[in-house]
């Protein structure tokens, strides 16, 4: 997990927070965070859902992993001994895995970090219920151990991942029964 955004110093004029119980302040607002990530963050606010946790989904969703699992350590870092703490984690680990896979090469391979990620997600995310803030939990572990799957049949020499097979990720509406499809 890349912390180095911890080390900045707070935006001119912005107030900072408590990263958990850690003492370390960081801004309300990350200061590597693009004006356009922080824009879709805003558009997210009033809705039923925390912005970040909404945001996450948005970004991941374009193929924005790192930006994906940024978004959402900001606000794991409030709850991380919290009830959503680890669910959180497991969700960011899930976006870091997919970091991994676009940012393999021979030279630099990332694909068995990149397992390591979808095992660490499954780990966390397997404490949850079926349905947990409108996510069907069992679809994610379905693509974890699926990617795992993929990346072990090769023995970590291919890259599955391409532009025609990335998944996007799909939060059930508020008022979907628990069944309702999580992912497309």
């Amino acid at each position: 997990m890349d912390y180095a955004w911890l080390q900045h110093p707070l935006d001119e004029g912005e107030e900072g927070a408590l990263a958990g119980n850690s003492g370390i302040p960081y801004p309300a607002r990350m200061s590597k965070k693009s004006a356009a990530i922080a824009a879709l963050i805003e558009s997210c606010h009033g809705q039923d859902l925390d912005a970040h946790y909404l945001g996450y989904f948005a970004c991941f969703n374009k193929g924005l992993y790192y930006e994906a699992h940024d978004v959402l350590e900001e606000l794991w870092l409030t709850d991380r001994p919290g009830p959503d703490g680890a669910f959180y984690k497991g969700l960011i680990q899930f976006a870091g895995a997919f970091v991994h896979l676009r940012k393999h090469t021979e030279a630099r391979p990332r694909l068995r970090p990149s397992a390591a990620l979808f095992k660490l997600a499954q780990a966390n995310l397997e404490r949850y219920p079926a349905v947990h803030r409108r996510l069907a939990v069992p679809v994610l572990l379905g693509l974890c151990a699926d990617w795992i799957g993929r990346l072990e049949d090769s023995d970590f020499s291919v890259n599955p991942l391409t532009a025609d097979n990335a998944p996007r990720l799909a939060l059930q509406d508020a008022d979907a029964p628990v069944a309702g499809q999580a992912f497309s």
